[in-house]
């Protein structure tokens, strides 16, 4: 499609010559090359079919002119082209045909005039015929042919334009239709279920009969707070199509201490190594590996709360490696404990609730003890945040016990 429209484009700069040249060749050949009659009209007829893709009129007359004046055909039979590539109505076709039948036929009386070769060539019935149909009637309909696929192909490419915008506005609506129901199903259950609890430990913290069960009970209100500001910046994405959201500066390793500040509040032994020449690395990287280190020490808050975890940071020449281990205790997870006052926590219809232990009422464990549910796709999607930037991540079980995390993160990805 682009060669055939680079070869309709170059057309009338190859036309204008080889009208010339052939045009330049007289109908007497007695008269040579030479001829300045012969020079001048093939000259302007070269010029005249040069500029016939903008205006092919001028090519038309001169066409009737030289053609009854020295038999010249080349500027007939080229106008003839572009008048089928050009003319659309019944009227201007008629008029065109009309007007070369007279030029035609005042051919014919000009040859019987001078008789002769002439005579023979554009006088006698059998070459009439041949000329019209040579100079008029196939160009004509060579052209008509011409402008009839163009226009099947502008219609081609209209209709599959016109298609593939539709297809990506029923792709965008599907898009926005989707997230739009994903906004409202966070919204409905998550952030619900966040406010909730960040009231109740407001209670809490009025409530609290000591001062470290309302330190705990005001940290766990600035997390929901900060999980509901999180998960409104969310909100605010899923549900924008056009405008992006305003969101808050990204965490990084700037903020890891207070990462691990809020896990030591919660009873956590964590402990920070940094190795290596420290020194700013990209937001994505240290993004990514905050997140890391965030993943880590939730799966530690959910299965081994009592372990002693250390968080490494190597800055490394061409890595930022993030490696978290931690060392189980004999009374790790799961390991039953006395409650104070008596009172155990079990879980009724879906909520805890407290009762004091009677005869007979069965063990449960604390819920400090009891597994945090989660939906399994923690460390797949770190590992698929990690591999993103060229990186590695590996987890699993220690041979002397415990777990670890590590992460390997090229430096290169800051770029």
């Amino acid at each position: 499609m682009q060669v055939s429209r680079r070869i309709e484009g170059g057309l009338p700069v190859l036309l204008g010559p080889a009208v010339f040249v052939v045009s330049a060749v007289p109908f007497d050949q007695t008269d040579g090359l030479t001829s300045p009659v012969f020079v001048t009209t093939a000259a302007a007829a070269g010029v005249a079919a040069w500029w016939a893709r903008r205006s092919w009129w001028p090519l038309a007359v001169l066409g009737a002119v030289f053609y009854v004046w020295l038999v010249m055909w080349p500027p007939l039979m080229v106008a003839s082209y572009y008048a089928g590539t050009t003319l659309r109505g019944t009227r201007g076709i008629t008029s065109y045909l009309g007007g070369t039948a007279v030029a035609l036929g005042t051919a014919v009386v000009v040859g019987d005039l001078i008789g002769g070769r002439r005579e023979m060539v554009t006088a006698t019935p059998a070459n009439v015929a041949l000329m019209a149909m040579a100079l008029v009637g196939l160009p004509f309909v060579f052209g008509l042919w011409t402008r009839a696929r163009r226009d099947v192909l502008a219609a081609a490419r209209e209709r599959a334009d016109r298609l593939e915008r539709e297809q990506v506005m029923r792709a965008e609506q599907a898009r926005a239709q989707e997230r739009a129901r994903i906004a409202r199903e966070m919204h409905d259950v998550v952030a619900h279920r966040v406010s909730l609890m960040v009231l109740h430990a407001g209670a809490l913290e009025v409530r609290a009969a000591d001062e470290p069960t309302a330190r705990t009970a005001s940290m766990i209100g600035d997390i929901g707070r900060e999980a509901l500001a999180n998960l409104r910046e969310l909100l605010g994405v899923l549900r924008s199509n056009q405008q992006p959201a305003e969101l808050s500066p990204q965490p990084t390793l700037a903020d890891l201490d207070r990462l691990l500040d809020q896990s030591r509040a919660l009873g956590i032994s964590v402990r920070r190594h940094d190795h290596g020449q420290p020194r700013a690395l990209g937001s994505t990287v240290e993004r990514t590996a905050y997140r890391v280190v965030q993943e880590a020490l939730t799966n530690v808050h959910k299965h081994a709360r009592d372990a002693h975890t250390d968080v490494h940071v190597r800055f490394l020449n061409d890595t930022l490696q993030v490696e978290i281990l931690n060392r189980g205790t004999a009374d790790g997870p799961g390991a039953e404990r006395p409650l104070p006052d008596g009172q155990d926590t079990t879980l009724s219809n879906g909520r805890d609730t407290t009762r004091s232990d009677g005869p007979g009422a069965e063990q449960a464990l604390s819920g400090a003890e009891r597994a945090l549910p989660g939906a399994g796709w923690g460390l797949a999607g770190l590992r698929e945040r990690v591999e993103l930037l060229g990186g590695s991540l590996a987890a699993g079980p220690r041979r002397e016990g415990g777990y670890r995390v590590t992460a390997d993160i090229p430096v290169r990805a800051a770029a």
